[in-house]
């Protein structure tokens, strides 16, 4: 069978891509711009067309998957259409899979990457031989964000911008916490927290929710689920739990957040049955995942680590585990905003979240393909959103600057930045590329 993805970079693309590739199948895909992703793909076999044209799906596709982003007027997708080739998203075909599997699906406006991670070694260091696909990259894995197991379990990050974690229905569905996230979709907190409703009562039949209690409004919507799904079992964690304090001695990831991360996959493997010792000795030796307060390396002696942190949330949570963990040093935070739209709307909760820094340098927003909204001229309001947010974090915050550019990185962190320091580049674009030039 050959199939073809339209938008085959993204992170959550790639892994199906993979997916398919381990089962025999002829798997060829296009994006917009070449990246360490595609080329990742292209060593592992799977044929990468750079630009989207109507020549790039093969003559032989029996199916087609695409990015949420890829707009009907795609001339791939087009080209489908007239050929009258299957066309799904990837939402659908993920789907698709966890009707097939014992399914464990992980969503959360913060902390599902990790949780994920960590529920995914567990299952694999206890010898239950899980497939998974994850929004990141895991050493352990090889160094990419999928794993070609041979059981009955399918692990998965249930992303939930554009609804797409409402196609899964998982066995059981873990979330870690909601907030005011993909508010260019969902318009409003509500919509959010109907979603995740939806999602939760959307497991199969006899399936465990497990969800943090720690969340007030997640524990509010999740309070309805018994109600409606009887059938359903509901299992809590929180940093109250008894083996709390155990938990966050064995972390090596800064962070109460990532305790609590811990705490939910913990939950999971004990459902699972999952021994403790195992579950232990993954807590102990997890370092992290890609982007998710990675340390890189030295720059001239300051500490470099990269985080994928995007929202005020994940921000103020990542920065206050920093603070903890480097107690004494100095913590600068060198952000780049992501998508227009998620930074004008939340300018007051950015504009809160770096008390924990030592100093803040902001580079402007990364614009997100089919996501910044027809009537705005994206690279008009860039650098003005990017300094309305920089005069406001001024009001708070005694040391920040307005760096535009990536290309003074380098500079900033030579006149500011001293030997023993820590720099965290941050943000959900393409800063992580300047950690490669710094170290």
């Amino acid at each position: 069978m050959n199939i073809h993805f339209v938008g085959i970079g993204g992170i959550g693309m790639s892994a199906l891509a993979q997916y398919f590739h381990a089962w025999g199948a002829q798997v060829s895909g296009s994006d917009i711009a070449r990246s360490e992703i595609t080329e990742m793909l292209r060593k592992r076999g799977i044929a990468i067309r750079i630009g989207h044209k109507k020549t790039n799906v093969p003559k032989s596709a029996a199916l087609v998957i695409h990015t949420f982003a890829a707009k009907k007027d795609n001339p791939e997708l087009r080209e489908a259409k007239r050929r009258g080739i299957a066309a799904k998203t990837y939402a659908e075909a993920v789907g698709d899979l966890t009707k097939r599997f014992f399914t464990i699906a992980i969503a959360g406006a913060h902390g599902k990457s990790t949780t994920t991670a960590l529920v995914s070694l567990m299952l694999t260091r206890g010898g239950l031989d899980p497939t998974v696909i994850i929004g990141t990259k895991l050493r352990e894995f090889g160094n990419t964000n999928f794993r070609a197991g041979k059981s009955r379990y399918l692990i998965v990050e249930a992303d939930e911008y554009g609804g797409s974690f409402l196609q899964h229905c998982p066995n059981i569905a873990v979330v870690t916490n909601i907030d005011r996230e993909h508010l260019d979709y969902y318009k409003n907190f509500a919509n959010v927290k109907t979603a995740f409703l939806k999602f939760l009562l959307g497991i199969k039949k006899g399936g465990v929710v497990v969800i943090n209690r720690d969340d007030p409004n997640l524990k509010k919507i999740a309070g309805i689920v018994p109600k409606k799904r009887p059938d359903i079992f509901m299992s809590w964690y929180s940093l109250k739990d008894r083996q709390a304090p155990a938990i966050k001695k064995m972390m090596q990831v800064p962070g109460a957040h990532n305790v609590s991360n811990a705490l939910g996959a913990w939950r999971v493997g004990k459902i699972i049955g999952v021994k403790e010792v195992v579950m232990k000795k993954v807590l102990r030796n997890y370092r992290g995942s890609w982007r998710r307060s990675e340390y890189r390396g030295n720059f001239q002696g300051i500490r470099i680590y990269d985080d994928y942190g995007h929202h005020p949330t994940e921000i103020k949570a990542t920065l206050r585990g920093f603070k903890e963990k480097f107690y004494g040093k100095r913590v600068w935070c060198i952000f780049q905003p992501h998508q227009i739209e998620r930074t004008r709307l939340l300018l007051k909760d950015f504009a809160g979240a770096f008390g924990d820094a030592h100093g803040v340098a902001l580079l402007d927003i990364y614009q997100v393909a089919g996501r910044e909204g027809k009537n705005i001229k994206a690279t008009t309001r860039v650098a003005k959103v990017t300094k309305e947010l920089a005069e406001k974090l001024q009001k708070q915050h005694s040391r920040v600057w307005y760096l535009g550019s990536h290309t003074k990185i380098a500079g900033f962190l030579k006149t500011n930045a001293k030997r023993g320091d820590i720099a965290i580049l941050m943000g959900a674009g393409d800063i992580w590329k300047n950690t490669k030039k710094l170290i």
